[in-house]
């Protein structure tokens, strides 16, 4: 089963009422509402694109550790994955998916690292929960986020129902200011221009791990050229 077809089979689930926490109808339209606002602001047509610059960064693991962007690629192309946080299970989903590709990106010379605005401690929680043996990053107050293009302040409406859904991004992300990225997966190349960008103002839409393998392998190519 590819990711989308495990992504859609989650939101018929979750809108269906499967789930522990159950939506109303209007809660749904809240939902919908917010994600296609947030479609028809274009913030997503703004973001870092294919041949961009990718701003450096340099962000803590989930042990506290700093990680420079520049010593990620002084080497080797990265694969990098922002996502909304540990209580977000469509993101848990492609975190496993990722896991389950990174032998294939490791493969063709390339490191793989998640960037998150949620506290270590929530990363760490990620890592364990969804059995991962790469790096995730803590982005305070999506910085890092604002600066790829991809941040967002969540409408009030949206917030209010994300506090009944038990969802305290105060909390989690240690940062009072309700700002999430959007999904977005990108391939940075050695020269640190950015050579495969997607993103989607629609969380429950994502790309397949495996469409990254030719950009890798493009870039491979190109190195050994």
């Amino acid at each position: 089963m590819s990711l989308q077809q495990r992504l859609d089979a989650l939101k018929a689930d979750f809108e269906s009422g499967k789930f522990p926490i159950k939506p109303t109808q209007a809660e749904l339209g809240t939902m919908h509402k917010a994600t296609a606002d947030l479609i028809a602001g274009g913030l997503a047509n703004r973001a870092l694109k294919a041949g961009d610059a990718a701003p450096h960064f340099i962000l803590n693991d989930a042990d506290g550790t700093p990680v420079d962007s520049h010593d990620l690629l002084a080497h080797e192309p990265l694969v990098l994955s922002f996502y909304r946080g540990v209580w977000c299970p469509y993101c848990n989903l492609e975190l496993q998916a990722l896991e389950a590709s990174r032998a294939a990106f490791e493969e063709r010379g390339a490191s793989l690292v998640a960037i998150s605005p949620q506290t270590p401690a929530n990363s760490r929680k990620s890592q364990r929960q969804n059995e991962l043996g790469f790096p995730i990053l803590s982005d305070a107050n999506s910085e890092v986020a604002g600066a790829f293009g991809i941040r967002f302040a969540l409408p009030d409406d949206l917030i209010a129902l994300y506090k009944r859904f038990g969802n305290d991004l105060p909390a989690i992300n240690a940062d009072p200011s309700w700002v999430l990225p959007m999904p977005a997966r990108y391939v940075i190349g050695t020269d640190g221009v950015i050579a495969y960008a997607e993103v989607n103002p629609d969380y429950t839409r994502r790309p397949d791990p495996s469409e990254l393998l030719p950009v890798l392998d493009r870039l491979s190519d190109a190195q050994a050229a």
